[in-house]
C-alpha cells in the first residue's frame, strides 16, 4: 500500500471513530497538517512537530498496525490533533499536556467501555484548571504512567507567556 492510500485509509478510519475523530481529521486536511509514520524514542507513541507535521511512531506501529483494531492509533491521532490546535506554546506546557491526555483518554474509555490504569482514572477526575498544585499533580501522574523519559518534568507549568508573567509577578492566571 502506497503512503497516499495508507493516508487516506487511516483518516478516513479516525473520522469514523467518533465526533472527536472527525473533528481532528478535519483541522488536518482543512490546515494541510502531514501525517506519517516516524521512529522516535520508545517512550512517545506519537508526536507533533513545529512544521505541522505528526507522526505515528514507527517503534509502535506500521501502516497495516494502524489501520487494525487498535483504538490507541486512533486516541493518539487526537490527542496530538489537540496539541497542533493549541498552538505549540501550549502544547508545550503541562496545561496543555493535561487538557490533551484528558481529550485522549476520555475519548478511549469511550471508544472501548473500559475502565483505565488506576493513574489514568485518577488523571481524568483532576479539574482542567490553572491551579499550579492541580498541574503539578498532573505532571507526577504522567511520570508515574509513562516514566521519566516522557519530559514532561522539563515544562512549565503554564504557556511559557504565563509562566513567565507569574515569574515576575506571582500572580496565577485566571482560569
Amino acid at each position: 500500500m502506497n503512503d497516499t492510500e495508507w493516508l487516506e485509509n487511516y483518516l478516513e478510519k479516525v473520522a469514523r471513530s467518533s465526533e472527536e475523530g472527525r473533528r481532528a481529521v478535519e483541522f488536518v486536511r482543512a490546515n494541510r497538517i502531514r501525517v506519517g509514520l516516524r521512529r522516535a524514542r520508545k517512550s512517545v507513541g506519537a508526536f507533533w512537530t513545529f512544521g505541522r507535521k505528526f507522526y505515528l511512531n514507527s517503534r509502535h506501529y506500521t501502516k497495516e498496525s494502524a489501520l487494525g483494531d487498535n483504538p490507541r492509533a486512533v486516541t493518539l491521532f487526537v490527542h496530538e490533533v489537540r496539541h497542533l490546535q493549541q498552538g505549540a506554546l501550549t502544547a508545550l506546557s503541562v496545561y496543555g499536556e493535561l487538557d490533551a491526555w484528558q481529550y485522549e483518554f476520555r475519548l478511549f474509555k469511550k471508544m472501548t467501555g473500559k475502565r483505565l490504569h488506576p493513574v489514568l482514572e485518577e488523571m481524568l477526575a483532576l479539574p482542567f484548571n490553572l491551579e499550579r498544585g492541580n498541574l503539578r499533580h498532573a505532571r507526577k501522574l504522567m511520570n508515574k504512567f509513562a516514566g521519566k523519559r516522557y519530559l514532561v518534568w522539563l515544562l512549565p507549568l503554564y504557556p511559557l507567556p504565563m509562566e513567565v508573567k507569574y515569574w515576575l509577578t506571582r500572580k496565577a492566571p485566571s482560569n
